[in-house]
């Protein structure tokens, strides 16, 4: 793990905070969720703030967390999380998150961020790679112009089985065709190495439909879970809505993969609107899952 950056350093410099009670901090907390050892995981992501009229960040931020308190994620990554927006979801009782921003890996610049219930998970460790060549440090990869791109992982132990797993959370670039790629090739040395024999999760807007190549490198690792749910996939295919409530939804982008110790019960792509409005230009993913002891 010597290219992560900022390898070895403490969890409580990772983990930010979130307003969370004695109940939620106790290690014997358990939400009534826990009765049964599934996991709903989804991946979101919440359209940085930008000049987005009716479809402002302030316009649809609560609709955005009611829809996360209402499916009730345990688990979640989300892409393009300014530190505004993230502090926003952390007014969301008993969550936290780790990650960092891929300008600087402080707070600067959008984050690949990871929320989790507290009363559910104990963050054990975590750490962030850029997209790159030189992943232990910010900058661009390959042909991308526009951007750093960062993955952020957490080590977590689920409080109720005392499993152990690991979940990445990761935003491929949306303009290098070569960066892509490379990005897919990347993501899989780095959770071999990363998670070695232990089960992972990986999240992310992956900007890649499911025949690309990059797609197919996750796939020599992981399972996609829309191909490996138990109960049939629910919900369009396609996760990219524009904020048009007519969208096609034909393209799938954002993903949820999971190791092959991990049974995906059911999965779904979730079309809540408000007003015939989106709470975000994409669609959220959810999966509910079961970890093999």
């Amino acid at each position: 793990m010597k290219n992560i950056y900022l390898s070895g350093c403490l969890i409580w410099a990772t983990i930010f905070a979130c307003p969370v009670s004695a109940k939620d901090a106790s290690a014997g907390s358990v939400s009534k969720k826990t009765e049964s050892p599934s996991i709903r995981v989804a991946s979101y992501n919440l359209r940085c703030p930008a000049n987005d009229g009716v479809n402002e960040w302030e316009n649809r931020k609560e609709n955005l967390k009611a829809l996360v308190l209402y499916h009730d994620f345990d688990i979640f990554g989300t892409q393009e999380g300014v530190k505004r927006q993230l502090d926003y979801l952390c007014e969301m009782p008993g969550y936290a998150y780790t990650g960092k921003g891929r300008d600087d890996g402080g707070d600067r610049g959008e984050h690949s961020a990871i929320f989790y219930k507290t009363d559910r998970f104990e963050a054990l460790e975590s750490g962030d790679f850029w997209l790159s060549e030189t992943p232990d440090r910010p900058g661009k990869g390959w042909d991308a112009t526009c951007c750093n791109r960062i993955c952020s992982w957490t080590r977590f132990k689920d409080r109720y089985t005392r499993q152990e797993f690991y979940f990445f959370n990761v935003h491929f670039d949306h303009q290098g065709v070569l960066a892509r790629k490379e990005s897919g090739k990347l993501m899989v040395r780095k959770i071999s190495e990363i998670a070695k024999n232990i089960p992972a999760i990986c999240t992310g807007d992956f900007n890649s439909t499911p025949e690309t190549e990059q797609i197919a490198a996750m796939e020599t690792l992981l399972s996609d879970a829309f191909k490996v749910t138990q109960m049939p996939p629910y919900g369009p295919v396609g996760t990219f809505n524009g904020f048009r409530f007519d969208a096609p939804l034909k393209n799938r982008i954002d993903y949820i993969f999971v190791s092959r110790q991990i049974t995906v019960l059911k999965y779904g792509v979730l079309t809540d609107a408000k007003e015939q409005r989106y709470p975000s230009d994409h669609l959220p993913v959810v999966a509910d899952i079961k970890i093999s002891r």
